[in-house]
């Protein structure tokens, strides 16, 4: 298991303060502020340690407010709204300088027997094994990747990740806005579902607002686009183990007002579709100020 995801599962093990508070911090590494997929995941469990055990999330939907600060703790405060006949429902809240940074709102239910159907994962999308991983692309394109998406590559992740399409990343070609990312964690994820279930929130934040600048030839990382998480839904279809490759499906029906919209969908590699993810950001153009 590497470091980074040894430290991915450490930072998920909140300390409780008090009966409805936890505390959680950021990995002991240099970020600009904090991932939005941590808030997110780290809201998610403070909101699972108040939910009976036999209730699994299957929904949550958050907004982000303010940048996190990487070098202090964040409160979580758990609101626990409902508990009915088959539905828990909580709210979090979470806190930064005695401000709210972020909120999420999450829907437990146990296990039901129903009807069932999914849609079929894409077919025709090339195998993980074939494709490079980014280190690999970083060898063989790194002379022609933009600076700021060659820093991710390089830093020490949590998360593997093997685009299917590259050009995005070679070149500033308009593109239609969709794109296939083979995902998976570098180290195994217990078997229980409430640490899958956080995993899988802290994963579904990435690349999806760089899906919404395809079809402009933009990328996030350029140095005239201010890009921030808006909002966050997710909903978890079906368990899954997390010990092999998830494909990342995702397509941007739109982008307007310095907004961008994506939605993706996370299938295991036998063809289960996990879960449903949608994100509003901002997608802004940095203006040159007037001489």
């Amino acid at each position: 298991m590497s470091a980074a995801m040894q430290e991915l599962l450490a930072i998920l093990d909140l300390e409780r303060l008090e009966h409805n508070l936890f505390r959680g911090r950021s990995p002991k590494e240099s970020w600009q502020r904090v991932f939005g997929g941590q808030t997110i995941a780290q809201s998610l469990v403070a909101a699972q340690r108040t939910v009976e055990p036999d209730r699994y999330v299957h929904s949550l939907h958050a907004y982000f407010m303010r940048p996190g600060d990487t070098s202090l703790p964040i409160v979580y405060e758990v609101d626990r709204i409902r508990d009915g006949g088959s539905f828990t429902t909580r709210r979090v809240i979470a806190i930064q300088h005695g401000q709210a940074i972020f909120s999420l709102e999450a829907s437990f239910q146990g296990d039901e027997e129903g009807l069932e159907h999914q849609v079929p994962m894409p077919h025709n999308v090339a195998a993980p094994d074939t494709l490079l991983s980014q280190r690999d692309l970083m060898g063989k394109f790194g002379d022609v990747v933009p600076e700021g998406i060659r820093r991710y590559w390089e830093r020490d992740r949590p998360i593997e990740m093997k685009p299917v399409m590259l050009q995005h990343y070679t070149s500033r070609e308009k593109l239609e806005p969709h794109q296939n990312i083979w995902i998976r964690t570098t180290g195994p994820v217990p078997a229980d579902r409430a640490t899958q279930s956080a995993v899988l929130a802290y994963l579904s934040d990435m690349t999806l607002l760089d899906t919404s600048t395809f079809a402009h030839g933009r990328a996030i990382f350029d140095p005239d686009i201010q890009a921030a998480s808006l909002d966050h839904a997710m909903w978890f279809h079906r368990p899954h183990a997390l010990d092999s490759w998830l494909l990342y499906t995702q397509d941007s029906p739109s982008t307007q007002g310095s907004r961008g919209f994506t939605r993706g969908a996370l299938y295991a590699e036998d063809g289960t579709l996990i879960a449903s993810v949608a994100q509003e950001g901002l997608i802004r153009l940095r203006r040159q100020p007037a001489i």
